[in-house]
């Protein structure tokens, strides 16, 4: 299965194959003798694979299709620069580039996609192909396709298509890659050919990874099974306007004529879209009182969100971008800088592939000088610049899914006092190795209903409490989804439109058409202008219902009542401040916004810091430079270390073994590098501080699986006697979501109760070796000691050895055979350790999950600055390398210097681009 997991998760698409007896055996013969042995018959087949499936990047090729020459000039790094004559050349030569290096990838990214990753992987991955035929993203994209593109846009996917395909064409599996000839071992599997439909469909796992609260949705709901509304309310905070700024502080929006904009002269509204219905904490939208079946319904759920493919990662807090724009107002240029850093999970090759698009000359059939980095399966250039502006994307967050519970009559579904027939369809998933298997999908008006994919799920509501007003519980209720992306649209229309674009003007119609997902859009030009709009299909919902917890979807007053306007969506055009920074914090204060975009944003840690940053810079005058930005987007200072260390240092600990790691926080200036020892201890405390005061107190679907405690019955979670009876609970959420991640949410929970010594929070049960915590210091102290007894354990007893580096590493894994396949097999495909500065909810973005442990699970998946004033000085880096080809020289020969912080030269002109060129590849017709 793909996927962006560390080395702690993330299931294998090719158990079945290792059930194949001795035909599987014998690659394992065949390998090791190529890989231990590295001699003989066994050599001479590793070696040849691996050279048979590089591909040629010199000399040239004939290629039917194109209408002229086409020039490929790869630099040392193996970026590719395409120059061509006409659109459709330079897209089919785009297709054909991308497939020679990463091939695999995109072959299985389109399984993902259409839900067919059993036809390649067998049987173990039915399940996940079962939610993702229910999800039905293949038929959307078929259908944005057939009724929503444009026609240049579908001129250009065919093109796209085409290169492709002419890459395929007469070549077998091992010709293709590695991990094809591995497959070859134990499934006939043979790659089609690409279809348009195939890299639409991409968008849709796209957006399914930047989908906002759903995760929120169904945590909240989860947690009052122990938690009452005021302490769910606790563990969600409001937004802190008053501390760390919104990305919108200029402008209003005219109700007369439902805009947005600067040179709005009409009165804000208050925030007409606060609900009035819906509290924090409880289980069903509008009720008071939690239904004992949504509870089970809603771990199920989760626990198949856990194994279906993440594309950039676990979905929640971690998921989100840096980005930045400053005017040549306060740069050494004097003209715009612009950087962008999107924070996704590491996978091995990079989810981005560095790429330059050229017309030899721009005219009406060839309209495009564009670089940037692309998605391998996809034509154009997703984040980067042309020759005229440049943009990046931070992920909005916007609330666009909604859970719906369904009343179930029947061969139908009750809405307002009627029963509904379903749509229903039949999907069958063919499985390499076995019997095909058909299932049925069913939707209400809502959505699909993703109740159907689990047998727990068939049993909910059976005992469900619920008001007077809900239909009879009957046989239960079923769970639909409702999200933007599964009704068609037009955004791969946007991507050709933002590549092209050539001034504010025309960036803003593009973002119109950038539907789904939801993104920050930031943007400067050549011409010295800034800007910043927030772009989607963001839905509006009735009145008595936020989209915050599940909706009952038997009553018409929670559907959903349309759309915000584009009209009145959030922008910025060089507002006064000179600067504008995204990094999923609010789009806007919604005292003063009359929509509701979200109630789950990011609490705007990493956006703060990038403002004090800018800020200190051009106070009296300074001006940033490119190297500025570059430093900026390594910063890796701890905020919360910031809050609690002086807290921490004046708990009087008598323990001196304890008391020795206490003073490595004496002194600390709150960097997280990687040879810090104090970063390692202060890490370990806050994941002890946060354990202790509330990941013991939240229920089980929440808490890590496997690990167990003895906890009171549900329903009191304060401080307890040593004869209360306690039962046996074990966790059951994925290291990678578990709560609490430690991210800047949990920031403002602690700051919201830290100076309140007795909160019922600060409390903790004694254990056979320590007494009850009763208030903030004890349990500080408790976490002092456990943390340095922790790191005991994992670094050693002498604290001169610690470093936070040895705790926090990053791993790369190949997305499919690297994640559980033979150890042999591991090595050839998989790379790593790293030891990395940086941390969660840093600028420097090396996300981990204090639930789950220290290792890293998102990263900047890639860095940029552009220098508006000379494009040639612009800077970029990619975590990987270009090449999908493990033992390609540009398998991962970036990401050492990602590692250091460094960036590369970012050359765009067609002189410099022949100067930084060692290998050219022509493409002729």
């Amino acid at each position: 299965m793909p996927s962006n997991h560390t080395a702690s998760s993330g299931q294998e698409p090719g158990k079945s194959g290792r059930k194949k007896g001795r035909r599987a055996r014998l690659i394992v013969i065949v390998l090791v003798l190529a890989v231990i042995a590295g001699a003989g018959c066994g050599a001479y087949w590793g070696v040849s694979t691996v050279r048979a499936s590089l591909p040629q990047t010199k000399g040239s090729i004939k290629l039917d299709g194109l209408s002229g020459p086409v020039d490929v000039k790869r630099d040392s790094y193996g970026i590719p620069q395409i120059y061509a004559s006409s659109d459709e050349d330079l897209f089919m030569a785009q297709g054909y580039v991308q497939a020679q290096d990463r091939f695999w990838e995109m072959d299985v990214r389109r399984h993902m996609t259409s839900g067919r990753l059993s036809e390649m992987f067998g049987k173990s991955q039915v399940k996940t192909d079962e939610f993702l035929r229910t999800l039905g993203w293949r038929r959307v994209a078929e259908e944005e396709y057939k009724t929503k593109l444009s026609a240049e846009t579908k001129k250009y996917l065919q093109a796209y298509a085409m290169g492709v395909n002419a890459y395929l064409e007469g070549k077998d599996g091992e010709d293709l890659s590695v991990e094809y000839a591995a497959l070859g071992f134990t499934n006939d599997y043979k790659p089609e050919k690409w279809s348009p439909v195939d890299s639409v469909a991409w968008l849709k796992a796209m957006a399914w990874d930047l989908r906002g609260n759903m995760q929120d949705e169904i945590d909240r709901s989860l947690m009052t099974s122990r938690l009452g509304p005021s302490q769910i309310k606790d563990l969600y905070p409001e937004y802190p306007y008053d501390r760390n700024e919104p990305i919108v502080q200029e402008g209003a929006y005219n109700a007369a004529t439902k805009t947005y904009g600067p040179g709005s002269s009409a009165s804000t509204q208050t925030q007409t879209q606060t609900q009035s219905g819906a509290t924090a904490g409880t289980g069903l939208a509008g009720d008071t009182t939690a239904p004992s079946g949504v509870g089970t319904q809603l771990s199920a759920i989760s626990d198949v969100l856990d194994e279906v493919p993440s594309v950039f990662g676990p979905n929640g807090n971690g998921i989100g971008s840096n980005s930045w724009v400053v005017s040549g107002a306060h740069t050494i240029t004097g003209k715009p800088l612009l950087a962008n850093d999107p924070h996704l999970a590491p996978q091995l090759p990079s989810i981005w592939y560095q790429m330059g698009l050229h017309c030899r000359g721009i005219s009406d059939t060839c309209q495009y000088d564009v670089a940037g980095y692309t998605f391998s399966g996809m034509p154009g250039v997703v984040i980067g610049h042309n020759q005229d502006i440049a943009w990046g994307m931070t992920n909005l967050g916007a609330d666009v899914t909604d859970l719906y519970l369904e009343k179930f009559t029947g061969d139908g579904y009750q809405y307002d006092g009627k029963v509904k027939p379903f749509k229903t369809r039949k999907e069958t998933i063919r499985v390499a190795g076995g019997e095909s298997k058909t299932i049925t999908v069913r939707e209400t008006d809502n959505g699909p209903l993703l109740s159907d994919r689990d047998d727990e799920l068939v049993k909910v509501g059976q005992k469900a409490t619920v008001d007077a007003a809900a239909p009879d519980r009957g046989d239960g209720y079923g769970v639909s989804l409702r999200w933007t992306a599964l009704t068609p649209g037009n955004s791969m229309d946007a991507v050709f439109e933002l590549n092209k674009a050539a001034d504010w003007t025309e960036f803003r119609k593009a973002a119109a058409d950038f539907d789904v997902p939801s993104q920050n859009l930031i943007y400067a030009d050549t011409a010295g202008n800034i800007g910043y709009q927030a772009p989607g299909k963001i839905p509006t919902r009735g009145s008595g219902y936020d989209g915050s917890l599940p909706a009952p979807g038997w009553d018409s007053k929670y559907r959903w009542t349309g759309y915000i306007p584009q009209s009145a969506l959030p922008y910025e055009y060089n507002p006064k401040r000179g600067y504008i920074v995204t990094a999923n914090q609010a789009v806007i204060d919604q005292a003063k916004y009359p929509y509701a975009l979200t109630a789950d944003w990011g609490y705007g840690a990493r956006s703060q810091r990038i403002n004090d940053l800018i800020q200190s810079k051009i106070k009296n005058g300074g001006k940033i430079s490119t190297e500025d930005m570059r430093q900026m987007q390594t910063d890796n200072s701890s905020e919360i270390a910031r809050l609690l260390v002086p807290k921490l240092l004046k708990i009087d600990v008598s323990d001196p073994y304890v008391r020795e790691a206490q003073k490595l926080l004496e002194g600390w200036d709150y960097t997280q590098d990687a040879d810090s020892a104090a970063a390692a201890y202060f890490n370990a405390v806050w994941r002890n501080i946060l354990k202790l005061a509330f990941g013991n107190k939240l229920p089980k679907e929440l808490r890590v699986e496997g690990q167990c405690l003895n906890v009171e019955p549900a329903g009191n979670t304060g401080p307890v006697d040593e004869d209360t009876t306690k039962i046996r609970e074990c966790g059951q959420r994925d290291a990678d979501s578990a709560q609490p991640d430690g991210g800047d949410r949990w920031y403002e929970v602690v700051r919201g109760i830290l100076e309140d010594e007795d909160n019922d929070w600060w409390t903790a049960p004694k254990t056979r070796t320590e007494p009850a915590a009763t208030n903030r210091d004890e349990l500080f102290a408790r976490a002092l000691q456990d943390a340095r007894w922790e790191l005991t354990a994992k670094l050693g007893k002498d604290i001169d050895t610690w470093s936070w580096g040895r705790l926090h590493r990053l791993f790369l894994k190949n997305q499919t055979l690297g994640t559980e396949g033979p150890g042999f097999l591991q090595y050839m495909l998989n790379r790593g350790p790293w030891k990395l500065s940086g941390g969660e909810a840093a600028v420097d973005a090396t996300g981990w999950n204090a639930a789950g442990g220290y290792g890293v699970i998102w990263v900047p998946s890639m860095r940029m600055v552009v220098n508006l004033g000379d494009l040639d000085k612009s800077r970029w880096i990619n975590l990987t390398g270009a090449s999908g080809h493990t033992y390609s020289a540009h398998y991962t020969d970036q990401t050492d210097k990602w590692a250091e912080g460094e960036l590369l030269p970012w050359v765009f002109s067609e002189k410099s681009v022949g100067a930084a060129t060692e290998d050219t590849l022509v493409l002729r017709p």
